[in-house]
């Protein structure tokens, strides 16, 4: 072939996240991914699984750098004959290159330099952030602009963490197969699979502490402080910040189930410790453990009654058996979505400076039933690598809520949780990280 060239199905899923419908998936099996050198062109083969034959599509990117079918053939006898009409279309003059384009561009300048979120210069300067810049120029490009303030936000001191997680969230529903609904200006995202219908509302619990050039680590006496009483705190005020406004009553979220998707950025590395707070808050329970004489793992649930405010009020445990939370279905998290996840996706599609080197340390799940503590890993991230968007979510159900969230919406690789006589069941996949970090190095030769 002299002018396609084979990719990977990562990077190809990166540009083309958007731009496949999920219903594909049900008759067409994705084979062959190819480029004509420079992204100009992306190309694609198919196998037709109902009769066995090949489908064959030409996209190249639109006004709004949206990559879209330019041109699709089907029923193509064998993959030599598809082959050989991908290099011979890509070659062709007829394929039509757009230029001088009007897109949504994230990165225009906007926001003044003293708002500026050191950590959005960090993903536009920095070459150590390169993947994330590219990955986050693709999903952009799809995106549309409810609020019509999304640029300055994801620039700004106030908005860059919320808007990097909404950003998340969309890559994460259409990984699963959600298409998305965006008429109106909230909940954030409405999404469909298939005739279900969900709303969710994206919230993050805030910086609280000052930004500054070089990240602190907390010691663990002041972890186990902060997760006795002020982080639960923390989410519980996020998350009825949302209550309040009640969603649910909007003509467009009637009979939905409505969810709030929350993150933690309220200090540095903040969510790679503070993933336990949130179960204990949601769900009102705390666990010890023990083993018996045999070795094996006992857990003892302790109810914890309420958290203590600065000025003495006491906020009770338990946000699902609260009134007004029944009107949520499910609470969604991750301690993984930050721009480390977008550089790591972008790195292992091969996209960003060839010198830059990403070391991944996640504790994760430990499937051994008498594990008592997550095991470790650290990796280093390459084109071999295979995390995906959903890797990191976990999805908490409420047993009270008035409509109920399908738990068979998602596929096995996002980890679901349900509470029951005083204990949380969950069901969790393959590879499950309580917490990731991610260490950048320049590595020049």
């Amino acid at each position: 072939m002299k002018n396609a060239y084979p990719i990977s199905k990562k990077l190809f899923d990166i540009f083309a996240l958007f731009t496949r419908e999920p219903f594909v998936q049900f008759y067409t099996k994705e084979l062959e991914f190819y480029s004509n050198g420079n992204g100009v062109l992306l190309g694609l083969i198919s196998m037709d699984l109902i009769d066995g034959d090949y489908y064959t599509c030409i996209l190249s990117r639109d006004s709004s750098r949206q990559y879209r079918a330019e041109s699709v053939e089907g029923n193509i006898p064998t993959i030599e004959q598809a082959r050989s009409w991908i290099d011979t279309k890509m070659g062709s003059d007829a394929i039509t290159y757009h230029e001088n384009v009007e897109y949504f561009d994230v990165f225009k300048g906007r926001t003044s330099e003293k708002q500026t979120h050191p950590n959005y210069k960090l993903l536009k300067e920095s070459e150590s952030f390169s993947s994330a810049r590219e990955v986050i120029k693709e999903v952009s490009y799809h995106y549309k602009d409810i609020d019509g303030n999304f640029i300055d936000q994801f620039q700004s001191i106030n908005g860059f963490d919320a808007r990097v997680w909404e950003l998340y969230l969309f890559c994460f529903f259409r990984e699963q197969y959600f298409s998305f609904e965006r008429n109106h200006e909230a909940p954030d995202y409405l999404v469909e699979k298939f005739g279900p219908k969900i709303a969710i509302e994206a919230v993050i619990v805030s910086r609280k502490t000052a930004l500054s050039k070089v990240l602190e680590h907390k010691s663990s006496e002041e972890i186990q402080e902060a997760l006795s009483n002020d982080v639960p705190l923390m989410y519980g005020s996020a998350l009825f910040s949302k209550v309040k406004k009640e969603y649910w009553k909007r003509d467009h979220v009637q009979n939905m189930p409505f969810v709030i998707a929350i993150a933690d950025f309220h200090d540095d590395f903040s969510m790679t410790w503070s993933f336990g707070a949130l179960s204990e808050y949601l769900y009102g329970y705390k666990y010890s453990s023990s083993f018996d004489d045999d070795g094996k793992l006992l857990i003892e649930p302790v109810q914890v009654e309420g958290y203590k405010k600065r000025n003495g009020t006491i906020v009770p445990s338990g946000f699902f058996f609260q009134p007004g939370s029944e009107n949520v279905s499910a609470v969604i998290f991750s301690s993984c979505a930050t721009l480390s996840k977008f550089n790591r996706i972008g790195k292992q599609a091969g996209l960003g400076s060839g010198n830059v080197e990403l070391i991944r340390t996640i504790s994760y799940h430990d499937h051994d039933p008498n594990a008592s503590e997550p095991a470790l890993l650290s990796y280093k991230v390459c084109e071999a690598s295979d995390e995906s968007w959903s890797e990191g979510i976990i999805i908490y159900h409420n047993p009270n809520a008035n409509i109920l969230l399908n738990p068979d919406l998602f596929d096995e690789r996002v980890a679901q949780a349900f509470f029951q006589n005083g204990f949380i069941k969950s069901v969790m996949p393959e590879v499950f990280p309580y917490s990731s970090s991610t260490l950048n190095l320049i590595v020049k030769e």
